[in-house]
């Protein structure tokens, strides 16, 4: 089975198990490592593998082909996109006709961004640019665009880069909804049997968290230099209950955002029932 998935420490840390072999009755793996960016413009396309790891706000162009897996994916709390910049804003309206830096147009970090957007920079922000999410900090800090939207481990990392934060947007959602923030899904073809995949993932989920050290390894190798100390962070934050099983709450976060971005015309319009089909 193909597959595709970010290199990030906790894609690694979840498939680990499945992509060596190691959950029973598993097909082998055939993993691309790619940027969400790449795996969101696929899925839309319909030109990626069977089975691939999405933004959750990537969905809704998805949705006749590929199926959403209750699992295996990254939703939470405290774990949100982050806004910067070099110098310190005092009002989130001074980045009206900025120029900012995002990782994917369809990405959920975006969407929120947009949603935030609309309550705090009436004006709007200028020019849009999209660009790998590691090249992002370094834009700001050389000036290159005025604000960028950071994901994954550029929440413990950013000061490094000696940038400000605008705003935390996981934490913006939160107070404002109540509910965890969807940030990536497992996507796999209709054709596939979901069951059969969920429970592999679910396996290898069991196998990560009862084994931490045997996927070090392989988290590292894919960890773009990154320090043990951030990759085991990023785990920590990314990786928990909703990696297992979505419950009421994940799919409750979901049809919010998702129902909030379609209202507002960020994404096209669908019936949520496709969401457990």
């Amino acid at each position: 089975m193909k597959m595709a998935f970010s290199s990030c420490p906790n894609d690694t840390f979840v498939f680990h198990a499945l992509v060596h072999g190691l959950v029973d009755g598993a097909p082998s793996i055939d993993v691309t490592y790619a940027d969400i960016d790449k795996t969101n413009n696929w899925s839309a396309e319909n030109t990626g593998p069977e089975l691939m790891k999405i933004s959750y706000a990537a969905l809704p162009w998805v949705l006749e082909e590929y199926r959403l897996i209750p699992c295996g994916g990254a939703l939470g709390r405290g774990c949100g996109p982050l806004v910067l910049t070099k110098n310190k804003l005092t009002n989130p309206e001074e980045l009206a006709g900025k120029t900012v830096a995002v990782p994917s147009e369809k990405s959920t970090a975006y969407l929120l961004f947009r949603l935030w957007a609309l309550q705090q920079i009436p004006e709007g922000v200028g020019k849009i640019i999209v660009m790998p999410f590691e090249e992002i900090m370094p834009a700001v800090r050389d000036g290159k665009v005025d604000a960028g939207l950071v994901i994954h481990e550029a929440r413990f990392t950013y000061q490094e880069f000696g940038l400000s934060m605008v705003k935390d947007l996981g934490s913006w959602w939160e107070e404002d909804t109540g509910l965890p923030i969807p940030l990536g899904a497992i996507i796999a073809k209709r054709s596939l049997d979901q069951h059969a995949i969920a429970s592999w993932i679910q396996a290898s989920v069991d196998y990560a968290w009862e084994n931490p050290e045997a996927s070090e390894a392989y988290v590292m190798e894919h960890s773009q230099e990154m320090s043990r100390d951030v990759a085991k962070s990023h785990i920590d934050l990314y990786v928990n209950s909703f990696t297992r099983e979505l419950g009421n709450d994940g799919y409750a976060a979901i049809e919010s955002l998702l129902g909030r971005a379609a209202k507002e015309g960020f994404v096209p319009a669908f019936e949520m029932s496709k969401l457990k089909e």
